[in-house]
C-alpha cells in the first residue's frame, strides 16, 4: 500500500509540474515575457544606451521627489506617480498646479516598469521616458514650470551642481535636458518582478492553482492581443476597436491623430486603480468585462473575469528598496514659490 501511494503521489505531482510547464510555454506562446531574473539581462533592457549609472540613479531620484522643480514648489513627479502607492495618484484625473485637473480629464499611469513601454503618455507622444519627463514640469495645469526657471532653481543649489558634475563629468552644462534626462534615467531603475516572472521563469509553483486557471482563461479569452510583452501592455492600440467604450464622454481624450491609445502595463494593475485613460472604473472585474466587449467584441462572463482578476494578484511586483532622498538645502538665489 506504501508503494503504491508513493507512485500514486509521485505521478500525480510530475502531471501538475507538467501542467504548470505547459501553461508557461503556451503563455510564452502567446506573446507573455518575463522579466528576466539575470540582472546582466535586465540590465541591458533597461539600459540599451548605457546612460545608466549609480551617480546618475541616485541624482535622478532626488529631482524626481524634488517639489521645487515645479513653479510653486509644492508638486514634485512622485505627487502623481506616487511610489508608495503603485506609481499612481489614485483619483481618476491628475491634479497638478493651483488643484488643476488635467483638462482632458486624463489618469496618471503607473511609472513602475514604464520602461518597458514602447511609447510614453497616453497618445504615445514621447518616445521614451528621459523625453517624457519633459512634459509635465512644462504642462500648465501640472508642474506649470518653465525650462529657464528649472535651470535657475538647480542651479542656484551648490549640491545640485556638484552632483551632476560628478555624474556626467566637470564640463556639464546643467541645462533643461540634462536635468529631465536624469529623472528617465532613475525611472527606468523602477523594476518590479513578480511572481508571474518567477513562473514564467520556471518556477512551476509560483501560482496558485487558482491564478494558473487565471492566466489560462486570459491568454484563451484573447488579451494577450494587446496586453502582451514584457510590458504586459505598452503599445499602441485602437481603442475603442469593436464597440464603444461606456464612458467615453468623460473627458474628451480620443487618441492620438489616428484614434491609437497607449496599453496599459498590468503590472500592479490591482494597486492602480481607477483605470483607463479617463480613470472612469474603479472594479477591477468591470473593466475586464468592459476591455471584452471594447476590443474583443465578446461578452467574458462574471465567473471568468473574476479568474482573470485572480490572475492579476500574481502581477503585484516586488518594489525596488527607495530610501526617501534628503535634498539640497536653496540659497538666496533660488527663484522664490510662484503660486499664480
Amino acid at each position: 500500500m506504501k508503494l503504491s501511494y508513493i507512485v500514486a503521489a509521485s505521478l500525480l505531482a510530475s502531471s501538475m509540474l507538467l501542467g504548470a510547464s505547459d501553461l508557461a510555454q503556451k503563455a510564452k506562446g502567446a506573446g507573455l515575457v518575463a522579466i528576466p531574473a539575470d540582472k546582466a539581462e535586465l540590465k541591458k533592457l533597461i539600459d540599451p544606451k548605457k546612460i545608466v549609472t549609480p551617480e546618475r540613479v541616485e541624482l535622478g531620484k532626488k529631482l524626481y521627489f524634488d517639489p521645487r522643480l515645479s513653479k510653486s514648489e509644492i508638486i514634485s513627479c512622485n505627487t502623481c506617480h506616487n511610489l508608495s502607492t503603485g506609481g499612481v495618484d489614485g483619483i481618476p484625473a491628475a491634479h497638478g498646479h493651483k488643484w488643476r485637473a488635467n483638462p482632458h480629464h486624463l489618469n496618471s499611469p503607473t511609472v513602475y516598469n514604464a520602461v518597458f513601454a514602447k511609447r510614453q503618455f497616453w497618445d504615445g507622444r514621447s518616445p521614451d521616458l528621459e523625453d517624457q519627463a519633459k512634459g509635465p514640469m512644462q504642462a500648465t495645469p501640472e508642474m506649470a514650470a518653465k525650462p529657464s526657471l528649472v535651470e535657475a532653481r538647480v542651479n542656484s543649489m551648490p549640491e545640485y551642481v556638484a552632483a551632476f558634475k560628478k555624474a556626467y563629468g566637470k564640463d556639464t552644462k546643467v541645462d533643461f535636458d540634462t536635468i529631465t534626462k536624469t529623472i528617465g534615467i532613475f525611472e527606468r531603475t523602477l523594476v518590479t518582478p513578480s511572481r508571474f516572472d518567477d513562473f514564467l521563469n520556471g518556477k512551476t509553483d509560483a501560482l496558485t492553482k487558482a491564478e494558473k486557471e487565471g492566466l489560462k482563461i486570459f491568454i484563451d479569452q484573447g488579451c494577450t492581443a494587446c496586453h502582451s510583452g514584457i510590458a504586459l501592455g505598452g503599445s499602441m492600440q485602437k481603442f475603442p476597436l469593436v464597440k464603444p467604450y461606456k464612458y467615453a464622454n468623460i473627458g474628451d481624450f480620443k487618441g492620438d491623430k489616428n484614434g491609437m491609445v497607449k496599453v496599459p502595463t498590468l503590472r500592479n494593475i490591482t494597486e492602480t486603480a481607477p483605470y483607463f485613460h479617463n480613470g472612469a472604473v474603479w472594479s477591477l472585474k468591470e473593466a475586464v468585462q468592459i476591455m471584452g466587449e471594447t476590443q474583443l467584441g465578446k461578452k467574458i462572463s462574471d465567473a471568468d473575469a473574476e479568474k482573470i482578476v485572480t490572475f492579476f494578484k500574481a502581477l503585484k511586483g516586488r518594489k525596488p528598496a527607495i530610501e526617501f532622498p534628503q535634498l539640497p538645502a536653496v540659497t538666496a538665489t533660488t527663484p522664490k514659490p510662484d503660486l499664480n
